[in-house]
Formats: structure tokens, C-alpha cells, sequence
């Protein structure tokens, strides 16, 4: 019989419990049972049961193969989780999340420990999939904030060590382990995200293969980037022929930055040595030079801060093209994107990682970080290897096309673009009737926001209203062809981003910097109170058991499948979902601070329709529906066999 890594992780915990003192352990209730405040317990008593009670249920094997490819990702509910964070807890109650160790050996930032003890609560709320920000080593040159950024890797195998609990005395990689078992064994899946196509400046790549990477020229005696680095400029006319062909997806003859930049960059140095800023050479003319640190490339007047902590992988090799700009790194120019000159070494390197991880520990699928900016022949690559171990491997793409070709990469999800949409009802009927025409290929991440995006309840008045936003899209979001996704922290109101990526402000550049921002140092959610509101995960347990009992309808993603009913109020959307057993129809109140009346009209005088969310019944007469609803507010409602197709005559409320 196979050995089982948690009762090593518990063997581990009896054996602390001997050598560690009593000490004050607080966690929040909330992790136990649907309450408020806190609970004090001590550190090894609390986890041994958690262990014990996962231990003790039948096991369920998730990886149960069925005739024919096993399509549980389009069955997914997931609940995103960036380890460091999600977990992380003031447990000596001092005020601080320190980042290092509690004098008991204890850490209070995020680890797979906690996180094994947290599986129970997020499988009450009805997810079945957990989604794993990148786990691995960060590097430490350049590192933002006190921890450094999970997207700065600096070793693409290995686990990284704060995510592991000092206490115990295992390894990283042994309680990562565990937590995939223990998911595993409560029956879910585990998505991890990879990041392949940056590493940081300090990458242990960098030494073995120096031309896997761009390098700089520097000033004689300096280990520093020239004050003059930065993206390229380009004026407007090129620009504007940049857009243009990208648009026509015409990559031949792309317009390359100016030739002073270029003379910016190095050939690669034979040998490197390491310094506080990262790798630094000797290029084969005699100048120094350092490893070049990565920006945002697309678009290519983007005004991002510089990435300063990380460098792009260089995945050609061609002497005219040795520089980081969009057609080298994204848009690749054709004369670039040819087999002769893929950097086949790295391109090997970076396709076996996935199948690392599936062997060592059994992870069911990928998220790649910027994955639809790799060669497309490095990412097929980095798919086949996966699906050779396991044809069930799912892979998720960071692509907000909400309804993308599928034919080269057998994508399984997307994040799409409804987070982007969310601010307007109008926007979000434009996406649904874009959605209605296409059809939907793939489903979609169902959510409002990601770690990369403003929280749902993100600079708004009071966080009531954040809750009601939250409440109308993730109503909205079990209705449709999409995966249900729960960013974590959601469920209870979070509002504090967890990095600046996309749709934020010049103010919220302002306001939040690398030493509060959770992607980068040590802080934690608002565990204890929940951000004084009632937490929703009692909803979305509620709504995912709901759209549970209508999932062939519901993922139904045909076109002509998404019907927009006329409802008179333009703060309320109304979504009818056309299955071949029955139809649904989802009404919602969009605006989060303000109650909203409207109606709808059937062809048929008279019936009663029962709301699935409240249970409260509706009836239609002289076929009209009167609808009442407070602030976010989403009814949900099974359309008899008699009634008709709501009108949709006169709707003018899309875009």
C-alpha cells in the first residue's frame, strides 16, 4: 500500500507538539464554522484534526477515468487561492502578520498546512477545482515588497520554502505533496499556475544558459542598468502601423524599435556572476553587461512601472532580433517565429516542467501565465508533454477573448473579459449578445475580479455596495456557459487589491505600493470580522447547488443560447438560457446601491414562476411580471413548459 504524505505531515506534527512550548494561537472562526471573531487553540491541536478529519473520510479519487476524455474542467468550480496570502493570519494577535516564523515555529503568512486545514471551507462553498497562484521559488535580487513576487521565479522546480512550516521539519515540496492529497481525497481537482515566459533577475537558469536571455551593455565599472533603459518609443505614425498589422495579424516586417535601442543590448557573456541586482558578465566585444529586466510590452506604448524584478526567457535565437520589444517577445515577426532559430534547449526545459509536477505531485491542470504571448510551437509543445502523462490534463488560458479559436492549442477555459465589463449594464448585455452570436467555445472564468484586477468591491462608498456587486455577478456568472470563480477573499468583502495589474488608476498607483501590495509582502485578509458584513459564502454555496441541478443547460454554449428577455428597468438584466430539457431565465438588479423595479412580458396570460434563490413564488398576470428587487439582488426561475419565449421586442438597452 502506498504511503500517504499526510500522515507524514501528522507524524510531523505529533513530533513538534513534543519540542515546542505552549504559546497563544489565534484563527479565525470563520475557517470552522459560518461565525465571526476568533477562536484560540494551539497549533499542532488544531491542524492534527484538521489532518484527522480528512484522513478519516472515504477517500474520492477525482482522477476516476471514465470512457473517452474526461471533461471535468468544464464542470469546474474553482476557488483561487494565492497561498502566501489566503492562509496568512495574525495568530499571536500582535497587530502584524510578521514574515517570519512565530517563536513556535509557526508562521503566520500563508502554507500548504493551513491551507490542507482550509480545504473543508472552501468545499462547503461549493467549489470543486482549486486554482494555485505560481508556488514555486522567488527570486531575491530586485525583489518588491518584503517577500518578492510569485511571478519572479527563480527556480521553476522547486517549492518555495515559506510556504512550508519550520515546525514540522519537512521539505517544501513534502506539504505540497500533502495538500494535493488532501484536495484529492476530498474529491477536487488542483490547477497551478506556471510562469514561462519571465523568470527573475536572479534566475538559477541564468548561469547554466546565459543565452537564454537578453543582456545589456552597461557603463565600464557598473553593474547597473543604464538610467536610459526602458521600453521603447515609437512615434505615432509607427504606432499606428504597429496597430494595424497586429490587428490584421499580419507579422512579417514589424516595425523594431529605434536603432539606439537596440545598440542598447549585448550578445551573451560566456560566464556571469551574481550581484545584489542579478546577473552580471563580460559580453565577447569586452563590455560589461547584466541580464536585461523585462516591462510591459503590449501594447506597446504602455506606461507601466518597469519589472525590474524579473527577465524575459529569449526564445529565438537570431542576431538581428537580440532585443526585448513587442515583436520579439509577443507579437513574434515571422522572420523571427521560424523553427531554425527556436532556442530548442530552452523550449525542452521549459515543456518538461508541467510533466515535473504531475509526477511528483499529481496536479490536474495548468493556468500559463501570459501563455497565449508563448510561440505557438512551444506552446503546443508544453501541451502535449502534459496530456502524454495524463489525456485529462486540463490547461487554462490568460486570454479575455471571451470566445477564442481553439483549433491549435486545445485550450479548456479561459479568463475572458467579464471583469472588464462589469461597471455597466450596458457593457454587460453587449457581452452577452456578442456571446449569443459567437457562441461560446470554451467557458470563461464567471467572475468579476482576479488578482490582477480591482476587488468587486474596489472604491465604492461603503462595502455593503461591494457585497451587493458581488452578489448580482456571481448570480450572473452561475448562469452562464463560464467556470464559477471565486477569487478568494471575496466570499467576505475584500477590497484592498492584490496587485496593480489591470483597470486601475493613477491614484491607485498612488496609494498602493509594493510594501502593502499582498502580491509582494506579508498581509492577510480581514479573517476576523469580515469586513464587519455578512460573509456570502452561504449564497454561493446555495447558487452553485442551484446551477448544479441545471449544468447541461447551463453550459449549453451554442449560439442562440444567450437571450437577452426586454425587461423595462435599465438597472435590471434579464439572461434566458435555452437547454433542450427546459429553459431558464435569470433576472438581477445591477446596481448596488439602489432597489429597482421593472417588468417583463410573456405571450401567455397567466402562470406562477418560483424563484430558486429565494423560494419566493411570482406570479404572471395578463402576461405581465412584476419584479421588486433590492440592491444586487438575482432570482433565478425555471420556465414552464407553456410559456413562451419572454418579447424581446423593443429592447434598446444594448450596445
Amino acid at each position: 500500500m502506498t504511503s500517504s504524505i499526510l500522515e507524514k505531515v501528522l507524524a510531523a506534527l505529533e513530533t513538534a507538539e513534543r519540542n515546542i512550548s505552549s504559546s497563544r494561537y489565534l484563527l479565525p472562526r470563520i475557517w470552522q464554522e459560518p461565525a465571526t471573531g476568533v477562536l484560540e487553540s494551539s497549533p499542532v491541536a488544531w491542524h492534527r484534526k484538521a489532518l484527522e478529519t480528512i484522513l478519516g473520510k472515504p477517500a474520492v479519487n477525482p482522477k476516476t477515468r471514465v470512457s473517452g476524455k474526461n471533461d471535468w474542467s468544464g464542470k469546474s468550480v474553482a476557488y483561487n487561492m494565492f497561498v502566501r496570502l489566503t492562509t496568512a493570519f495574525d495568530h499571536d494577535g500582535d497587530g502584524v502578520v510578521s514574515p517570519e516564523p512565530l517563536s513556535c515555529g509557526f508562521r503566520e503568512t500563508g502554507t500548504f498546512l493551513k491551507s490542507i486545514a482550509l480545504l473543508p471551507y472552501i468545499e462547503r462553498l461549493g467549489a470543486n477545482t482549486i486554482y494555485l497562484l505560481p508556488v514555486t521559488e522567488p527570486g531575491k535580487a530586485n525583489r518588491k515588497g518584503d517577500l518578492g513576487s510569485p511571478y519572479a521565479v527563480k527556480n521553476p522546480a522547486a517549492i518555495d520554502p515559506l510556504l512550508s512550516e519550520p515546525a514540522l521539519g519537512l521539505d517544501p515540496e513534502t506539504e505540497f505533496g500533502a495538500f494535493i492529497e488532501a484536495a484529492h481525497r476530498l474529491g477536487m481537482r488542483v490547477v497551478q499556475e506556471f510562469v514561462f515566459r519571465t523568470t527573475s533577475v536572479d534566475s538559477d537558469w541564468i548561469a547554466r544558459h546565459p543565452d537564454w536571455y537578453y543582456w545589456l551593455r552597461t557603463e565600464p565599472g557598473s553593474v547597473s542598468a543604464p538610467r536610459s533603459y526602458g521600453p521603447p518609443e515609437f512615434d505615432a505614425e509607427t504606432l499606428a502601423t504597429i496597430y494595424e498589422k497586429v490587428d490584421k495579424h499580419d507579422l512579417s516586417n514589424l516595425p523594431e524599435p529605434p536603432e539606439t535601442y537596440r545598440k542598447q543590448f549585448a550578445a551573451p557573456p560566456a560566464t556571469v556572476s551574481l550581484t545584489a541586482a542579478g546577473y552580471a558578465g563580460t559580453a565577447p566585444d569586452g563590455s560589461g553587461c547584466i541580464v536585461a529586466s523585462a516591462f510591459s510590452d503590449w501594447p506597446p506604448d504602455d506606461k507601466q512601472p518597469p519589472w525590474t524584478d524579473v527577465a524575459y526567457l529569449k526564445m529565438h535565437r537570431h542576431e538581428r532580433f537580440n532585443y526585448v520589444a513587442y515583436n520579439t517577445i509577443r507579437m513574434y515577426d515571422t522572420a523571427l517565429d521560424r523553427p531554425e532559430h527556436s532556442n530548442r534547449e530552452l523550449w525542452e526545459s521549459v515543456s518538461n516542467i508541467i510533466p515535473l509536477f504531475q509526477e511528483r505531485f499529481g496536479i490536474d491542470g495548468a493556468m500559463i501565465d501570459m501563455g497565449h504571448a508563448l510561440p505557438r510551437g512551444l506552446k503546443s509543445a508544453v501541451v502535449e508533454n502534459a496530456r502524454r502523462n495524463d489525456p485529462d490534463f486540463a490547461f487554462w488560458d490568460e486570454n479575455f477573448d471571451p470566445s477564442p479559436p481553439n483549433d491549435e492549442e486545445d485550450v479548456d477555459a479561459v479568463f475572458g473579459s467579464l471583469p472588464f465589463v462589469i461597471q455597466d449594464p450596458i457593457y454587460i448585455r453587449g457581452l452577452l449578445n456578442y456571446l449569443n452570436r459567437t457562441g461560446v467555445k470554451v467557458p470563461f472564468f464567471g467572475t468579476g475580479e482576479n488578482h490582477n484586477t480591482p476587488r468587486l468591491c474596489h472604491n465604492l462608498a461603503g462595502l455593503e455596495s461591494g457585497r451587493n456587486r458581488s452578489r448580482f455577478i456571481f448570480g450572473l456568472a452561475c448562469v452562464l456557459p463560464a467556470i464559477p470563480f471565486i477569487h478568494s477573499g471575496m466570499e467576505i468583502c475584500e477590497s484592498a487589491p492584490v496587485n496593480l495589474g489591470l483597470n486601475f488608476t493613477e491614484r491607485d498607483r498612488e496609494t498602493w505600493g509594493p510594501e502593502t501590495l499582498p502580491l509582494f509582502s506579508a498581509r492577510s485578509y480581514e479573517w476576523r470580522a469580515c469586513n464587519g458584513l455578512e460573509p456570502l459564502g452561504a449564497y454561493m454555496a446555495m447558487l452553485l447547488s442551484v446551477r448544479e441541478r441545471y449544468l447541461d443547460v447551463i453550459m449549453n454554449g451554442t449560439a442562440g443560447s444567450i437571450a437577452l428577455p426586454y425587461i423595462s428597468s435599465p438597472d435590471m438584466l434579464a439572461v434566458m438560457r435555452k437547454g433542450e430539457r427546459c429553459r431558464l431565465l435569470f433576472a438581477g438588479n445591477s446596481n448596488s446601491e439602489k432597489s429597482a423595479r421593472g417588468f417583463m412580458e410573456f405571450q401567455q396570460k397567466s402562470f406562477t414562476l418560483t424563484d430558486m434563490v429565494s423560494g419566493i413564488s411570482h406570479t404572471v398576470s395578463g402576461s405581465r411580471l412584476e419584479l421588486e428587487m433590492a440592491p444586487g439582488q438575482c432570482m433565478l426561475f425555471e420556465l414552464p413548459g407553456q410559456a413562451e419565449t419572454p418579447e424581446t421586442t423593443g429592447n434598446n438597452q444594448t450596445k
